[in-house]
C-alpha cells in the first residue's frame, strides 16, 4: 500500500509531509513524558520485525493480487500509540530512502496512511473502546487490524483523488481498493494475532504488566525480544525469498483501471523531479534487489542468484537500520526524559 509519487500532486504530497511531521513532533513530545525503559529495545526489535514481514507479500487467491503486512496496530498494542507511530515512521522512511519502496514525495502520505491512522485513530477510537467494553480480545484485535488497513486504503484513494494528476476516478478506484484490502486485512489480522499470541506464550508480562510498575534488570522481556529478533532475521533473510511476485493491492487496483500494460506517468513538476533525483542518490538496493549489471542480464541463472542475494541482504540490512534508528531514538528520548525529571 506504499504510494508512489505519481499519485500525488505537490500540494497534497507536501501537505501530508507537514501533517505527518506535526504528528511526529507530537508523538516525540508525548514519548519524552511517558517513555518506559521496556519500550526502547522493544521499539527496535519490533520495528525490525515489521520491516522484514512487510517484505513477505502473500497471494490473494483468485485475484492475481498480493498483499503485505502493515503492522501499525501491532506496534500500537505493543508500544503504545506514540512509540508505535515513531517506529512506523522509521520503517517507512528507511524503505523509501534506501530501497525505493514508496516515493519520497509520497513519504508523508505513507506515514499518515499506515502509521497515523492505525496509531492515532484505530487504536484509541476502535481498539481501546471495544477492549474496555469486554469484547473478545482476539475479535477486537482482528477487527481493529482489518479496520486500520481499510482506513489506510481509503486514505490512498482520497489523497489520489484530491491530487487530480492520475486518471483514476474516485468511485472506481474506491471500489477497486476497498474490497482487495478487505481480503488483505484478513492476513493483517491473522499475523497480528499470531505475533501477540507468541509473545503471550513466551513472556506475557511484556504485554500485561502496568507501565508504572518497576521492572527488574537492564533488559526486560529478554526471551520475547530474542524470539522476535530471530523471527525478523528469518523473515527478512530467508522467507522474503518466497514472497509472492503478484502486484500488491494498490498496484493491482491501478492496473485494473488504467490497463495492465500502462504505467502512470511521473509528473514533471520541480518537486517530483527533485524527489526522484534524491531517491536515486540514496537508494542502495532498489526494490530490495541488486541493480542488474550487463553481465547478469546475459545469464538467467546468475541474475536469479543475484536477485535472491539482494532480497536477503535487503531484509537483513533494512531490519538492522530500523533497529538502530529505533534504539537511538528511544535512547535519546529516555535520556531527555530522565534529565527533565532530575532537573
Amino acid at each position: 500500500m506504499h504510494m508512489a509519487d505519481a499519485l500525488l500532486s505537490p500540494v497534497v504530497g507536501g501537505g501530508l509531509w507537514l501533517a505527518s511531521g506535526a504528528a511526529i513532533a507530537y508523538g516525540s513530545r508525548r514519548m519524552k513524558a511517558s517513555l518506559d525503559h521496556r519500550q526502547v529495545p522493544l521499539m527496535g526489535v519490533v520495528g525490525a520485525l515489521v520491516f522484514a514481514v512487510q517484505m513477505l507479500n502473500f497471494t490473494i487467491p483468485g485475484t492475481g493480487s498480493s498483499g503485505h503486512f502493515a503492522g501499525g496496530l501491532l506496534l500500537a498494542i505493543l508500544l503504545g500509540p506514540h512509540a508505535a507511530f515513531l517506529t512506523m515512521a522509521s520503517v517507512l522512511t528507511v524503505q523509501a530512502l534506501f530501497f525505493a519502496d514508496g516515493g519520497l514525495l509520497a513519504l508523508g502520505a505513507n506515514i499518515f496512511n499506515m502509521g497515523f491512522l492505525a496509531c492515532y485513530v484505530v487504536y484509541p477510537c476502535i481498539f481501546k473502546p471495544l477492549a474496555k467494553a469486554g469484547a473478545s480480545n482476539r475479535g477486537v484485535i482482528f477487527f481493529s487490524a482489518l479496520m486500520a488497513l481499510q482506513l489506510g486504503a481509503f486514505g490512498v484513494v482520497l489523497e489520489t483523488s484530491l491530487s487530480g494528476i492520475a486518471d483514476l476516478p474516485f468511485a472506481a478506484f474506491l471500489l477497486a481498493m476497498q474490497p482487495i484490502h478487505l481480503a488483505i486485512g484478513i492476513g493483517e489480522g491473522l499475523i497480528t494475532l499470531a505475533v501477540l499470541d507468541l509473545i503471550i506464550r513466551v513472556e506475557p508480562h511484556l504485554l500485561y504488566k502496568p507501565a508504572e510498575e518497576p521492572v527488574a534488570g537492564f533488559l526486560a522481556g529478554k526471551r520475547a525480544l530474542a524470539v522476535l529478533a530471530v523471527l525478523a532475521v528469518l523473515a527478512g533473510g530467508i522467507l522474503s525469498l518466497f514472497a509472492s511476485s503478484q502486484p500488491d493491492g494498490l498496484e493491482w487496483s491501478i492496473a485494473g483501471l488504467v490497463g495492465d500494460k500502462k504505467e502512470l506517468a511521473q509528473p514533471k513538476t520541480a518537486l517530483h523531479l527533485l524527489s526522484s533525483s534524491l531517491q536515486e542518490r540514496t537508494t542502495i538496493l532498489p526494490d530490495y534487489a541488486f541493480a542488474e549489471s550487463a553481465d547478469e542480464k546475459r545469464s538467467a541463472d546468475q541474475g536469479l542468484a543475484s536477485s535472491e542475494a539482494g532480497t536477503s541482504l535487503s531484509g537483513l540490512v533494512g531490519g538492522l537500520i530500523v533497529l538502530l534508528i529505533s534504539l537511538l531514538a528511544g535512547y535519546l528520548f529516555k535520556r531527555r526524559s530522565v534529565s527533565r525529571v532530575a532537573s
